[in-house]
């Protein structure tokens, strides 16, 4: 009975950062998130290893993938907010080898963490249905992904055509498998525990949302 209460209690409540407290200590900066800890591809292979390599190092990064890809599972159609954010990714990245200045890039990488998390949070799917559509959400993801991809292109600065092409290509795949595998999850969730699946994404959101929070802090 008193699980049950708790529980009970703790599903009343969107916001449980504190059973994430210990993603926060994983959350420390891996030079500057280079897999390659700074160092510049040179041939196609270390391209690709560390285009792979750079969403998972970037924890803000992986955060705001798996986000896109739970996300998906509230909308219709909704596998075109985690396409839209990779597409997004790319053409941040091209910008950043332009040399074109994004404003506070960190800051909204952070923001667009915490954003994604809370939109996990809320339960009620009918506010959803009433206030917000994939498109919507898709262009938030493609917003966010432009400045995302824009941090993936400091690693790939002065690289030759070939790492180049191959860093793009590591990033989109691993990207694209990071946010599928969190799709079917989310699906799995929906399906498999029905009662408690808004109570599990709810958790999963206020961790992902208290990552973001930590690196807002960093900005």
């Amino acid at each position: 009975m008193k699980l049950t209460l708790i529980r009970n209690q703790l599903s009343s409540k969107p916001i449980i950062p504190i059973a994430f407290f210990s993603l926060l200590t994983l959350a420390q900066p891996v030079a500057a998130h280079h897999p390659f800890g700074g160092t510049t591809p040179s041939n196609f292979w270390e391209g690709f290893s560390s285009g792979l390599g750079h969403p998972i190092v970037g924890l803000d990064h992986f955060a705001f993938i798996v986000a896109s890809g739970l996300l998906g599972t509230k909308f219709k159609q909704g596998f075109l907010i985690p396409v839209a954010f990779i597409i997004a990714t790319m053409a941040g990245t091209v910008i950043h080898l332009q040399e074109i200045n994004l404003p506070q890039p960190e800051l909204i990488i952070a923001g667009s963490v915490v954003l994604f998390g809370g939109l996990l949070i809320i339960k009620n799917y009918q506010f959803f249905a009433s206030y917000f559509s994939t498109i919507i959400v898709a262009t938030l993801a493609m917003i966010g992904g432009i400045f995302h991809g824009y941090a993936y292109g400091e690693a790939i600065v002065g690289a030759e055509m070939t790492p180049l092409f191959a860093y793009l290509v590591g990033f989109g795949v691993i990207q694209l498998l990071i946010s599928f595998a969190a799709f079917l999850l989310g699906n799995m969730i929906l399906q498999r525990f029905k009662n408690r699946a808004d109570f599990i994404l709810q958790i999963v959101g206020a961790g992902i949302s208290t990552l973001g929070f930590f690196f807002l802090g960093g900005a």
